[in-house]
């Protein structure tokens, strides 16, 4: 166990920040879901974009690596304008 104040102060931040960050990693992997299951292209064209943002949020905060963010995003889109 940690002996330091400031210890003891990290470990309290590390773990909100910890659940804040799986909080919004699976939020965005239940999006990315939905989106796949989008039948219809203007619908799905629209939920992209929130989408998108989603993923480019968690690149920004180091949740998930910029290139991960890029190949999600490239797919997604590839997937929208197929249908």
């Amino acid at each position: 166990m940690a002996n330091h104040k400031s210890a003891l102060k990290r470990i309290r931040s590390n773990e909100k920040k910890r659940v804040l960050n799986k909080y919004q990693h699976k939020t965005t992997r239940n999006a990315i879901k939905a989106l796949r299951l989008i039948e219809t292209k203007s619908e799905a064209a629209e939920k992209l974009v929130v989408v998108t943002s989603m993923i480019d949020k968690l690149a920004k905060k180091n949740i998930i690596h910029a290139n991960k963010a890029a190949n999600l995003k490239s797919k997604l889109t590839k997937h929208v304008n197929a249908l």
